[in-house]
């Protein structure tokens, strides 16, 4: 897909979106949701009614991977959507020609649905530690 530019408004849509391990691509993505978390604390003080400010927490971020397909090549070197080893892959989605790395991935899901020699997996779930732009 590309930029699409109607009556002056650009809407913004993904070129491409996979799995990949070593640098090397082992999955496509037909499409996937983010969701980005910071777990933030208020810190109060005796005698205050609202908080002086926040201690700053975890990161996560979570994709929701949907129509997940492994490549030919990756699927004859024997690799598979459940032994995908944790912080050993990377999910990357490149949008406005720019590449942007979910990296030290785990899968914590997995939803399928297929029939016999059917390498589709219908929905994964992942959570990565880093996302870098660029």
């Amino acid at each position: 897909m590309a930029d699409k530019v109607f009556t002056g408004l650009n809407i913004t849509t993904s070129n491409d979106i996979f799995i990949e391990i070593s640098g090397k691509r082992v999955a496509g993505v037909q499409s996937y949701s983010t969701k980005y978390n910071k777990d933030t604390k208020p810190v109060d003080v005796f005698g205050q009614d609202v908080p002086i400010g926040y201690i700053k927490g975890k990161k996560k971020h979570t994709l929701d991977l949907s129509r997940v397909y492994l490549e030919d090549t990756a699927a004859n070197d024997g690799i598979d959507f459940y032994s995908l080893s944790d912080n050993q892959f990377n999910v990357v989605v490149i949008k406005n020609g720019k590449r942007i790395t979910y990296s030290d991935c785990i899968v914590t899901d997995i939803n399928e649905d297929g029939s016999l020699n059917d390498k589709v997996v219908e929905k994964m779930t992942i959570s990565a530690l880093q996302r870098k732009v660029g």
